[in-house]
């Protein structure tokens, strides 16, 4: 008996051992399998954005559904004046070059005028000779008016005579012959006078001849200096200088280019367009301008000029813009890309996927749909709560719909949803998403 006891005792300190071992196991199952704090802070985060809907946020604007056609041209001054010489002579001197600006007036380059100014002496030497001849002429005239006084009286004198003598012949008191010797002198005094008269008129018109001649001189002279003048050489517009194209030291000729000089202060853009696009383009009308030596600016003008005529080959109209140039940078030649402003009214335009599907009911549904808008002061940079509202829809090209009413330029809206919204729901904001 004592040895089964003992054995007993013996298996019972054994199995209190091995349930011993067997509690300190299951202890440290239990510790690796319950989850900790941070954990459970964690899934909690993960299973709320689980339950938000991601989606790509915009922000509404205006625009066209078609992008306007570009038609493609070239710089040019506004004016362009080619300076050329107006009479023979060797360049003396040139103050300006290419680049250079020039005001209106300004010299720009001078030729030898030593025979012009020769000619403009002689000129002027026989205008005085002419001149002297008409003060000789205009003396001949008061002389003989001068005689035509003279004539006259003796005139006069000679008819008294007469008279009184044919009364004394009436009395008997004087002889017949006497009587007509008076009638006689009286008769040469008219023929006298008739002649000094018709001196007077004979030197008038010398001296209007004389007078003719000094006028014609006098445009000789004119005409001298003014070719003297042509030696000095002045720009005729404001601008810059755009070629220079002789030196100093060089014989020109009459009609030699010297320089030419552009009004840059206004540029103007010439382009083609097709005969079915003139309807839409009308004088005055405004465009954009792009110049690829600017990429990063955009110049408005308008259309200053539209050619009647059309090319008879391909039916292209030229029409000419113009665009300011304040601040002179824009020179000749450069590439210029030209867009029409259409006066059509813009309208504000989103994607088609920023339609509700589902959302447009009755027999306006291709006018009706619905969209889902960032309501104001719920969001976050993360996320936010969108509100479904009802819009009138335009019309649709390219994936793109206008929007006639029911949203504003300026509104934040869902162009995207990864799933669908229901009104008041929350949503994600994608890494996509306009800020």
């Amino acid at each position: 008996m004592l040895l089964v006891f003992r054995d007993i005792q013996s298996k019972g300190s054994f199995f209190r051992v091995l349930f011993f071992s067997l509690g300190i196991i299951v202890s440290l199952t239990g510790c690796n399998t319950l989850p900790s704090e941070s954990e459970a802070s964690a899934q909690q985060r993960q299973s709320s954005e689980n339950q938000t809907t991601p989606v790509d946020i915009a922000t509404a604007r205006t625009g066209r559904l078609t992008e306007q056609p570009e038609y493609t041209g070239t710089t040019a001054p506004a004016r362009e004046v080619s300076l050329r010489s107006q009479v023979t002579g060797q360049v003396l001197n040139m103050t300006v070059d290419i680049g250079d600006p020039v005001n209106q007036g300004q010299t720009v380059a001078r030729l030898d005028d030593a025979l012009l100014v020769s000619a403009v002496n002689q000129a002027e030497a026989e205008l005085a000779s002419l001149r002297a001849a008409v003060a000789r002429a205009q003396n001949q005239v008061s002389n003989a008016q001068a005689q035509v006084e003279r004539s006259r009286l003796e005139l006069q004198q000679a008819q008294a005579d007469l008279a009184r003598q044919q009364r004394l012949l009436q009395e008997g008191a004087v002889p017949a012959q006497q009587a007509e010797q008076a009638r006689t002198e009286a008769q040469t005094a008219v023929q006298i006078l008739r002649a000094a008269q018709e001196q007077v008129r004979t030197e008038q018109q010398a001296v209007a001849a004389a007078q003719s001649q000094v006028t014609a001189q006098q445009a000789v002279v004119a005409q001298a200096r003014r070719q003297q003048s042509y030696a000095r050489l002045t720009a005729p517009i404001a601008g810059k200088v755009m070629q220079r194209l002789t030196e100093v030291g060089n014989f020109v000729q009459p009609n030699t280019e010297i320089v030419r000089i552009g009004d840059f202060s206004r540029i103007q853009v010439n382009v083609e367009v097709s005969e079915l696009e003139l309807a839409s383009i009308r004088q005055g009308q405004a465009v954009t301008v792009r110049l690829d030596a600017f990429p990063d600016e955009s110049f408005t003008g308008e259309v200053s000029r539209i050619s009647p005529a059309a090319d008879q080959t391909a039916r292209l109209i030229p029409i000419q813009v113009v665009i300011p140039n304040n601040n002179g940078q824009i020179g000749s030649g450069l590439l210029a890309r030209v867009q029409f402003e259409s006066e059509v009214t813009q309208r504000v335009v989103v994607p088609q996927t920023a339609l509700s599907p589902n959302a447009a009911q009755g027999t306006r549904q291709e006018q009706e749909s619905t969209i889902f808008v960032v309501a104001e002061g719920t969001a976050t940079e993360k996320e936010g709560t969108v509100t479904a509202r009802s819009v009138t829809l335009g019309e649709s090209a390219n994936g793109q719909v206008e929007i006639l009413s029911g949203l504003q330029a300026g509104e934040r809206f869902v162009a995207r949803s990864g799933g669908t919204l229901t009104d008041g729901a929350t949503v994600r904001f994608s890494i996509l998403s306009e800020s």
